[in-house]
């Protein structure tokens, strides 16, 4: 039987990953969900045909949905997250997975937050969940077993692609992918710039840059895309392309990415020791 779902808060991320498992075939009978007002209830209820407790109206919101769930999702601010861990509490199942899906919580805030031996999962997913084309990395404590850890992953494969990792390796799948999306923003920004001082009118430069990357993405969804491999197949030697290739590479390219992604990185683990108190 499909497990009950409760999603604590229906914010971008969470409302991201319930509309995923929805559209994945999950049955609305399954999933609970919380919001914080009827303003932000009745539009989810119009979309997805989940009625959602309204922690607004109801103080025993969150307990309610966790009490009834399999595997609850922890999808407030960051800030927040402790905190309605210990709200919860009281109401969880001996075997019910509490995953979080916010920044800079550890496993061991979490798991002090919530009854000894509860299962929790902490998570890391990125922006492109929300058109089902994430990737997520996902990371099991102490008391988590294989299978409770393989209940949450099938939540998540929901909205994308999801990995496995120690929990050492989040800061650093932070600074790659759970940053990432807005790097390759960056790039496309940057050449509809670049195109716009050659000359081209704005509206045609950002359709090419945005066209552009779009397109590269989809050469490299295949699981066997190399992305070196495909850069040599289209740079030919002292063509254009290998000419703006070893520009980016003389003014540093590839030491200013790892430069950005470790800043991430190191953020992340800011994040961590501020939030989590670890």
């Amino acid at each position: 039987m499909t497990p009950v779902l409760a999603f604590l808060g229906c914010g971008s991320m969470n409302g991201s990953i319930l509309r995923g498992v929805l559209a994945s075939g999950v049955p609305v009978d399954r999933v609970r969900a919380t919001v914080r007002s009827a303003e932000s209830a009745r539009p989810l209820e119009e979309q997805t045909g989940v009625r959602p407790y309204v922690t607004g109206e109801d103080p025993e919101a969150n307990r309610r949905a966790a009490r009834e769930a399999d595997v609850v999702l922890l999808g407030v601010k960051p800030v927040g997250v402790l905190e309605l861990a210990r709200e919860i509490a009281p109401a969880l199942r001996p075997g019910t997975v509490v995953a979080s899906v916010a920044a800079g919580i550890s496993i061991a805030a979490l798991e002090r937050a919530l009854p000894e031996g509860q299962p929790v999962v902490r998570t890391m997913p990125n922006t492109p969940s929300s058109v089902r084309r994430g990737v997520v990395s996902v990371t099991p404590g102490s008391a988590t077993t294989p299978e409770q850890t393989a209940a949450v992953r099938r939540v998540l494969e929901a909205v994308g692609t999801v990995v496995e990792v120690p929990e050492e390796h989040v800061d650093a799948v932070t600074g790659v992918s759970g940053s990432g999306p807005a790097y390759v923003f960056l790039l496309a920004e940057a050449l509809q710039q670049a195109g716009e001082r050659m000359g081209l009118p704005a509206d045609v430069a950002r359709v090419l840059a945005r066209e552009t990357v779009s397109g590269a993405g989809e050469l490299l969804r295949p699981e066997d895309a190399d992305p070196a491999a495909l850069r040599r197949a289209v740079t030919s030697p002292k063509g254009t392309t290998d000419r703006a290739i070893r520009t980016f590479q003389e003014n540093g390219f590839e030491d200013l990415v790892a430069a950005a992604a470790q800043a991430s990185a190191d953020r992340s683990a800011e994040l961590t020791r501020e939030l989590s108190g670890d």
